[in-house]
């Protein structure tokens, strides 16, 4: 995490390269190894699954994939629909098959391959939004920046999905020693000049712009300074993309989403345990795998009627028999929403 970053528009930017016990009872607390010696900390109040059945609708990252090292994305998406997904959420680069090297021929030809193999593109992501981000100090770089986000919109309507995940800021990004801190004020007027000047794209193309909360970058770092950020723009084109794996370190997913209603409009699961004091990337777990209140999180997304997908996030695809992680995610998103006639075992 702490190598620096080359700017260089050769280099392709994954978000791999550049990011180097189950909760047991009511009032529970866990001790921690943190930068102050050991804490004690309070853990959220599990829910007892119950049997039901959720109609949302199940989807995949591609960086849970070995694509494109060991696997074609023809072979990805093959894999991903053997395993029982509704869709697979793909990421723009510099230097893959969703770069700024295809246009609408190239990415016509991929929506029509996943079609015929039976699968959704759920979404558009993509980490360049950290090389590039909006609220930069540098003037240049933040031109790019749009000029990159349009192009991801553009291919996402060439894709056939109208989800485009955003990141509308940094404040700091613990993982770039480049990034100059960006006061909060400052990056909050770039931040909504940046998305204001993507509204004319987006309604011409017919796609959201979904904010992401990142919590690590220090921007709208709670659900009302998401709401009133998004609401302010009075456009129906900005919704937000949430991440219930960003806030775990201090918060909960299941207390943002109720604020967040309706306005969410594509979500990412990423698992993250609070048992350990690891807060890189390497603290995302395998779904399942960790401490997140699942039963809360879920029962939180019905009683808003969000419907839409839910895709599992993660950065590390297996070394060896790689479609194990794909097949493990399948079925436990079988499980939790409730589309397998089996006892759960959950207390």
């Amino acid at each position: 995490m702490s190598e620096p970053v080359r700017l260089v528009e050769s280099e392709s930017f994954s978000r791999r390269a550049l990011l180097g016990s189950a909760l047991v009872a009511a009032g529970t607390t866990a001790t921690m190894h943190g930068p102050f010696g050991l804490t004690t900390v309070a853990q959220a109040t599990p829910v007892t699954p119950i049997k039901r059945r959720y109609h949302m609708k199940k989807s995949i990252n591609l960086w849970a994939f070995p694509y494109p090292e060991k696997m074609s994305l023809e072979q990805c998406l093959k894999l991903a629909k053997a395993a029982g997904f509704d869709g697979v959420e793909l990421n723009y680069d510099l230097d893959n098959d969703l770069s700024p090297k295809s246009g609408a021929k190239e990415y016509t030809a991929i929506r029509q391959m996943a079609e015929r193999i039976g699968i959704a593109i759920s979404g558009l992501c993509s980490f360049l939004f950290w090389p590039y981000p909006f609220t930069s100090h540098d003037r240049a770089t933040r031109a790019r920046a749009i000029e990159l986000a349009e192009r991801m919109a553009s291919a996402a309507h060439d894709l056939g999905t109208d989800n485009l995940l955003v990141v509308p800021g940094a404040v700091h990004i613990p993982w770039r020693t480049d990034y100059v801190p960006v006061a909060n004020d400052i990056c909050l007027t770039r931040a909504k000049t940046a998305v204001q000047k993507l509204i004319p794209t987006a309604e011409k193309l017919n796609v959201n712009l979904n904010m992401e909360n990142i919590f690590f970058n220090g921007f709208l770092m709670t659900p009302m300074e998401m709401v009133d950020f998004v609401d302010g723009f009075g456009s129906d084109r900005i919704h937000v993309h949430f991440d219930t794996g960003n806030i775990m370190l201090y918060q909960f997913p299941e207390h943002w989403i109720p604020i967040l209603g309706t306005r969410i409009k594509n979500v990412h699961l990423k698992e993250f345990t609070k048992k350990g004091t690891d807060s890189s990337l390497e603290a995302f777990r395998p779904l399942l795998d960790g401490t997140t209140n699942w039963p809360a999180v879920l029962n939180a997304f019905d009683s808003i009627g969000y419907q839409g997908y839910l895709t599992f996030e993660y950065f590390h695809p297996y070394l060896y028999w790689s479609e194990a992680l794909i097949h493990q995610t399948g079925d436990s998103l079988n499980r939790m929403l409730g589309l397998l006639e089996t006892e759960s075992f959950s207390s």
